[in-house]
C-alpha cells in the first residue's frame, strides 16, 4: 500500500483533526449500483449523522467526494435525470486506446461543479483508493484535484482509460481495497460503517462441482453478437448493443462481461480483507435485482440506500453514542 499525495502526519488547513475525528464511512466500489451511497448519506444526514472521514472507492469515490465537498444534491439531480440514451451519450468511446471508454465527458460534467476543489481544501477528510498497474499497489489519493482523485478511483480496467497521477498510471481501487474499512481506520476514526453493494448479489457465491453434461455435438465458439449487422442497422446500433447486450436472454455485452467479472473478484477480496478488519457496521443494501450498468436507475437505487440505512440507525446512533463517550 502506498498513499501518494498523503503525509499522515501533516496538519493540513481546514481538515478535522484527529483528535476529534470521530466516525468514517467507507463506501465501496458497484458500478450503477453505487447511486445507493446517495441514499445512505442522505439518510445519515437526515439523522445529524455526518462522518467526519470518508474513504472511497470506484463509484464510491464519486459519491463520498461528492459528499465531502458539498455537492452530493447536484450528484443526485444529475443522477435521477439519467435516462438510458443519456447514459449512452456520456460514453465518448475510443478503440484505438487503452480503454473502451476515455471518460473526458464524464469527467467534463464533474468539472462543471468540482473543477476547483482540491481534496486538502475541505472541511472533512476524504480518501479516493485507487490501483498501481503493473505493480498492484495500494493508492491512497488525498490531496491534490478532486475530479482527478475521482476519475483514478474508478477507472474500471478495459472499459476506462487508467489515469496518471504523480508518474503511477492508475485505474479502479476496487482491485485491492473494494470497502476501504482500513483507510477510514488509518485516517483515525473510531468507529467505521463500511457500504457493501454486492452483499446479496455475490455474498451466497459457492462451487457447483457438477453442472450436469455438456449437451450438443457441435462446438459453439460464437454468437450471432458477434455478426456484422445487416440492412439498415447502423455501426451505432451495433455498438450499442455489443456494449450493453441483447437483454433478455441474449448474449450479454461487453460492458456486462467486464463488470461483471471485475464485480466477482471485487467480491472475493471484500470478504478477505473485510474478515481481516471488519467495520463497526455494515450497509447492505439489497441490490441484486440492479444491473451494474444501469445508471439510468437512480432513484431506485437510491431509495434502497436510504432505507437500508433507516433500518440501522438505531445501531449507527450506538456506536455514535459510544464514540461521542470516549472523547
Amino acid at each position: 500500500m502506498l498513499s501518494l499525495f498523503f503525509e499522515p502526519h501533516r496538519s493540513i488547513a481546514g481538515e478535522t483533526p484527529l483528535s476529534k475525528a470521530r466516525i468514517g464511512i467507507a463506501l465501496g466500489g458497484g458500478a450503477a449500483r453505487g447511486w445507493a451511497h446517495i441514499g445512505v448519506l442522505k439518510a445519515l444526514i437526515e439523522a445529524g449523522i455526518e462522518p467526519d472521514i470518508v474513504a472511497g472507492t470506484s463509484i464510491g469515490a464519486v459519491v463520498g467526494g461528492c459528499y465531502v465537498s458539498g455537492r452530493l444534491e447536484a450528484l443526485e439531480k444529475f443522477a435521477r435525470k439519467l435516462t438510458r440514451r443519456k447514459v449512452f451519450t456520456l460514453l465518448d468511446f475510443n478503440l484505438t486506446g487503452s480503454g473502451l471508454i476515455t471518460g473526458r465527458r464524464i469527467c467534463g460534467r464533474l468539472d462543471e461543479h468540482l473543477a476547483n476543489v482540491r481534496i486538502e481544501d475541505l472541511d472533512k477528510r476524504f480518501v479516493a483508493v485507487a490501483t498501481e498497474l503493473g505493480t498492484g499497489h495500494e493508492i491512497w489519493l488525498s490531496r491534490g484535484r478532486l475530479v482527478q482523485a475521482m476519475s483514478a478511483s474508478y477507472a474500471l480496467p478495459g472499459i476506462f482509460h487508467p489515469v496518471r497521477i504523480g508518474g503511477r498510471w492508475l485505474i479502479d481501487g476496487a482491485l485491492v481495497n473494494p470497502i476501504p474499512v482500513s483507510v477510514c481506520r488509518a485516517l483515525g476514526a473510531r468507529h467505521v460503517i463500511g457500504v457493501n453493494l454486492h452483499a446479496d448479489t455475490f455474498g451466497k457465491g459457492t462451487v457447483v462441482p457438477d453442472q450436469g453434461a455438456v449437451e450438443g455435438t457441435e462446438p459453439h465458439c460464437g454468437s450471432e453478437l458477434d455478426e456484422a449487422p445487416r440492412g439498415a442497422r447502423s455501426a451505432l446500433q451495433l455498438l450499442h448493443r455489443q456494449f450493453f447486450g441483447q437483454g433478455n436472454d441474449g448474449p450479454p455485452g461487453i460492458s456486462s462481461v467486464m463488470i461483471d467479472a471485475f464485480n466477482i473478484i471485487q467480491d472475493r477480496v471484500a470478504r478477505s480483507r473485510l474478515a481481516g478488519d471488519p467495520p463497526d457496521l455494515i450497509i447492505a443494501p439489497r441490490l441484486a435485482e440492479f444491473g451494474l450498468f444501469e445508471f439510468h436507475r437512480a432513484a431506485e437505487t437510491i431509495t434502497v440506500g436510504y432505507e437500508a440505512t433507516k433500518r440501522e440507525l438505531d445501531r449507527i446512533r450506538d456506536i455514535v453514542g459510544e464514540a461521542e463517550a470516549r472523547v
